[in-house]
């Protein structure tokens, strides 16, 4: 039981402190990034009942639909909505990078529950699988949307635009990658593994470009 869970848990702590210590000025409250983690663990049981209702009811049977519209749209709007309502507004949101971890925060919340959902239910042996695909991918979606939930903050001009961007960019990507494990079916890590290379390389340019958003405003 505790290897089960230390393994369920153990990889959105390492990519929560990975994220949290990219922060290169001024380390961010705890409390709030606390706060985001938890709304994300209590955020899977309300999306996993109306995921189950709508598969019981029959709708969104496609592989397509079913990726759009349950995992993708349902699952991202669900932290765009609590990120814009709980964190973008708080007084710990001050720099740019902060949406980044605010958004990986209730991520890797829900990931988290999903993982030891996961893991109790088809065993330890796929610990290092969900490390590095369905757990790094949340975390990945997360930093999007909170890269352009930052811009939004901080935007004089584009603000709207950057809200609407950091909603329908982590709900194509999340739709994409559902859709390729279902359609290529057992041989799906050879159609994932490129795209999460891709992710990667994008979320971590997001890092960067974050930070050296925060670093030229203090030098002005």
């Amino acid at each position: 039981m505790m290897a089960l869970m230390t393994a369920a848990i153990a990889p959105a702590v390492a990519i929560m402190t990975f994220i949290y210590l990219s922060k290169r000025i001024e380390l961010e409250p705890l409390p709030l990034i606390i706060r985001m983690f938890i709304i994300g663990v209590i955020m899977v049981f309300p999306i996993m009942f109306i995921q189950y209702a709508f598969e019981t009811e029959g709708f969104f049977q496609t592989p397509f639909l079913k990726s759009f519209f349950l995992a993708g749209l349902l699952e991202e709007f669900f932290k765009w909505f609590f990120l814009l309502f709980v964190a973008f507004r708080h007084s710990d949101f001050d720099h740019h990078y902060d949406g980044i971890i605010y958004g990986v925060a209730i991520s890797l919340g829900f990931a988290t529950v999903e993982n030891i959902i996961y893991l109790f239910s088809n065993g330890i042996e796929i610990a290092l699988l969900r490390a590095i695909f369905p757990v790094s991918s949340h975390a990945l979606f997360g930093i999007i949307m909170g890269f352009y939930l930052g811009k939004a903050k901080f935007s004089n001009s584009s603000s709207a635009l950057c809200l609407f961007v950091a909603l329908i960019i982590p709900v194509s990507l999340h739709s994409f990658y559902d859709l390729v494990i279902t359609v290529f079916d057992q041989s799906w890590i050879y159609g994932i593994l490129p795209f999460m290379l891709v992710l990667w390389g994008i979320g971590l340019r997001k890092i960067r470009v974050a930070n050296k958003h925060h670093e030229k405003l203090l030098k002005q």
